[in-house]
Order: structure tokens, then sequence, then C-alpha cells
């Protein structure tokens, strides 16, 4: 009974609020607040307030609740332990049976890249002149191609 009076006083208030927002003359904000102050009314009438009430201070319900999430703790456990070695016994069968072979074609003795080599080093490059004029006329020649 309780809850569906503070159910009730939340829309209430709710709905005064969306009617202040409406007269600042914000109807989208007021619409949306109407629509979630309605929501509490809503539950209560469908049943839903009611429901949850009998189940919060069931024992019962509490008990299952715990059954189901000892259920998923177990579920996850055991996935991250099949995870971690690889899958079930038969793949794990057939990953020993497939190592136990050779890896390697028996008639590949070198690589088939051949032998590596390094690159030849770069020549040193000249050091440039240090006369203004010289780059300078780098600069120039940039605005002259651009008709500056």
């Amino acid at each position: 009974m309780i809850a569906e009076t503070v159910c009730s006083a939340v829309s209430a208030a709710g709905l005064g609020i969306a009617v202040v927002t409406a007269y600042r003359r914000r109807f989208l904000a007021a619409a949306r607040i109407a629509a979630y102050s309605l929501v509490p009314v809503g539950l209560v009438m469908t049943g839903v307030v009611g429901w949850l009430a009998d189940t919060a201070f069931s024992p019962t319900a509490w008990a299952g609740f715990g059954v189901l999430g000892a259920a998923w703790a177990l579920f996850a456990t055991t996935r991250a332990v099949e995870r971690r070695r690889g899958g079930s016994r038969a793949e794990r069968k057939a990953a020993r049976a497939a190592a136990g072979r050779e890896a390697v074609a028996p008639t590949a003795s070198a690589p088939s890249l051949g032998p590596g080599t390094r690159p030849a080093p770069r020549p040193a490059t000249a050091p440039r002149a240090t006369d203004s004029a010289d780059d300078f006329s780098d600069v120039e020649a940039i605005l002259k191609k651009h008709g500056i």
C-alpha cells in the first residue's frame, strides 16, 4: 500500500515539473518529463510494484536468485578453465597427436629465402654551402614557380 502511494506522489511531482517546463515554452522537454513521470503509476496499475514487493521480502525468491548466481559463476569458471586449457579432452588429444608429427618437411634443410645480405651503406651527403645567396636561390625558384 505504501509503495503505491509513493509511486503516485512521484508521478504527481513529475507532472508538476512538466507543467512548469511547458510554461517556459520547452515543450519537448516537458513531454519527456511527463512520460518519465507516468512510468511509476503505470507500474503500479499493472501490478509490477506489488510483484516486486512480494519478491523482495520472500526468502524463497532470494534463495532462487542465489542458486541462479551460483549457476552463472560455475558456468563462467568452467568456460574460463576450458579456454585456458585449450578446449575439450578430445581436442587436446588431437593437438598432442599433431605435435608428435614433424612440423617441417623432411627434405627442407635450408631456408627458402636464401642467405640474408645487409643493404649497402648510403653514401654521406656533401655538406651544404653556408652561403646565404645559395639558400635564397631555392626560395626564389619556388616563388617564380608559383608566379610570385
